[in-house]
């Protein structure tokens, strides 16, 4: 009796080591390298799994359509273009670390699209970061080979404070019992950000009287929290869920910056600057309710919406005739451009940034400040017409900047310092612009007093001809130390020029005739009137836009000398 636990411990051990073994083997095994071709299949979803599943957007502010106001004002009082730079934006809180400079520069880019109103000067010596430009610049200014042009205008300031949590509020609560447990959690504060910019005059770097701007703005972050805990006999649950925010620096300092620019060039042109900063766009919550109209629809009611939006603006045809195929094609291609013209990222997808930018014209502020919608709702997708003078900001020269786009429109100008000039000497230079509302591609004739007409634009500088939307292309560029040709009145009567824009380059379809280089004279072509039937013979009259413009040149008055008279 007594030998049997013996025997049943030895039993044990003897059935023991086998597991052992197993165990010992299993570890080893594990030890080993991976066979990494085993996991090939799922390494190849990495190429995929590493991109964005959100389609990127144009950056952009409360204030980025008042930069295209301010843009229109510009060109209207023709202000002359001003060469301008700026010093680096330090921030020295160190709490909103963001290329402060780059946005002022953006800014300054973006007001100057049409009117040309700022050319920067972008030339800055670091000793501790030099690139490649800087590098070239140095080393052709040494050698004479580069002239660089002093900028009349500079700006300067910096992030002057960021005053984080200047408001906190936080809240806690909970409930305990034997086999339930509560808890909720609440929290909320507020971030102050300043910004202080100045206008400088270059040539003294004296700092202007009262072109100075001083603005902050305030971003916060809340979160609310809910947790629950409980225990049913031996086995314990636990819920907990949480919903924060965060506003972003980088957002609030692009809003500071694009406002700063705006208030300190207004006031340095005497223009109306107010009137770009009333627009319904620069309401804080513009953006937020759009998206809410956005997320009350679907997706068919987007497209019938934008489609309305387009057809509006002239980008798209009614045309029921078309199959189903060719009506989704010619759309994304309409969209495509809309987008360009916008300076969207072009997806050719209602997407949100695109129903903002086609719907924003039927948004009004009305008599309380709130954001009300006109002309559609979500139950009938096509907008219906209204008046827009109720709502569209005038300004001093009688243009409305919130019309709708009609057909694609060239605008020609007399730039000469002289507003409204007409009338030219012989002898002297004509400064002339045109400015297409959509991206294009643009050829312009110049036709002298005896008939004779060549082509300015293509030319060997600008060869390929494509114009963005609403930027104004001087003939020729006086800012350009290399501008190709300059229009210079030869004899007395007439001058004119003449611009085409089409939607895609047609010189191949041109008369050979017309198909001559460039800045030379057209054999058998009499006046503009022979380059407007050329296009017109070849081309449908609704594939291409023209516009003209002339001027009268008369003999150079001589100057008599006085007279003198003996005495005798």
């Amino acid at each position: 009796m007594s030998l049997a636990p013996m025997s049943l411990f030895s039993k044990l051990r003897a059935t023991s080591k086998p597991i052992l073994v197993v165990a010992t083997l299993a570890l080893t095994a594990c030890s080993t390298p991976s066979d990494v071709r085993h996991d090939a299949k799922f390494q190849s979803y990495g190429s995929m799994a590493d991109r964005p599943t959100i389609r990127p957007v144009r950056s952009m502010s409360s204030f980025s359509d008042s930069l295209q106001c301010m843009d229109k004002l510009m060109r209207d009082a023709q202000i002359p273009t001003t060469l301008i730079t700026s010093k680096q934006i330090p921030d020295y809180s160190t709490r909103a670390p963001v290329a402060t400079k780059d946005m002022v520069v953006t800014a300054l880019l973006q007001m100057s699209r049409l009117s040309n109103v700022f050319r920067y000067v972008d030339y800055e010596v670091d000793l501790v970061r030099q690139d490649t430009v800087q590098n070239l610049t140095n080393i052709l200014l040494n050698n004479n080979q580069i002239q660089l042009q002093r900028p009349s205008l500079y700006l300067s300031g910096a992030v002057s404070f960021v005053d984080q949590n200047v408001l906190a509020n936080r809240m806690n609560v909970g409930t305990s019992a034997s086999r339930l447990d509560t808890g909720y959690s609440q929290n909320k504060n507020a971030t102050v950000i300043g910004l202080e910019l100045h206008l400088g005059d270059f040539r003294t770097r004296t700092l202007i009287p009262g072109m100075d701007s001083a603005n902050e703005v305030i971003i916060g972050n809340g979160g609310q929290g809910l947790d629950l805990a409980g225990r049913i006999s031996e086995y314990g649950w636990q819920f907990n869920v949480g919903k924060d925010y965060a506003q972003g620096s980088g957002a609030a300092i692009r809003t500071l910056v694009e406002l700063a620019v705006i208030e300190l060039t207004g006031k340095w042109a005497r223009v109306p600057y107010w009137q770009c900063l009333t627009m319904e766009q620069t309401h804080p919550n513009f953006q937020r309710q759009l998206r809410d109209w956005y997320d009350e629809g679907t997706a068919g009611v987007h497209q019938a919406l934008v489609k309305r939006s387009l057809i509006a603006k002239g980008y798209l045809k009614e045309d029921a005739q078309q199959s189903e195929k060719n009506q989704v094609q010619i759309f994304r291609q309409a969209l495509g451009r809309f987008q360009s013209d916008q300076g969207m990222v072009v997806s050719g997808v209602v997407d949100f940034n695109t129903y903002e930018h086609a719907l924003r014209d039927y948004v009004a502020l009305d008599m309380g400040g709130n954001l009300v919608r006109y002309g559609w709702s979500t139950t009938s997708p096509e907008p219906v017409a209204f008046d827009k003078d109720v709502y569209a900001p005038i300004t001093s020269s009688g243009k409305s900047y919130h019309q709708f786009e009609g057909p694609r429109t060239i605008d020609l100008q007399i730039e000469n310092v002289m507003l409204g000039r007409t009338n030219f000497e012989v002898g002297e230079q004509v400064f002339l612009s045109a400015t297409v509302s959509r991206n294009a591609y643009l050829a312009c004739y110049l036709s002298n007093a005896t008939g004779g007409v060549i082509r300015l634009v293509p030319n060997p500088v600008s060869s390929r001809g494509q114009v963005s939307a609403n930027q104004a292309v001087r003939l020729p560029d006086w800012m350009s130390p290399n501008p190709g040709f300059v229009i210079e009145t030869a004899s007395s009567g007439t001058e004119g020029i003449f611009c085409v824009a089409t939607d895609d380059d047609v010189t191949a379809k041109l008369p050979e005739i017309l198909r001559v280089p460039a800045l030379t004279p057209i054999r058998d072509i009499v006046g503009l009137k022979d380059v407007a039937k050329g296009y017109a013979d070849v081309l449908p009259a609704d594939t291409y836009t023209q516009a003209s413009m002339q001027w009268v040149v008369t003999p150079k008055r001589v100057m008599q000398a006085p007279k003198t008279s003996n005495g005798g």
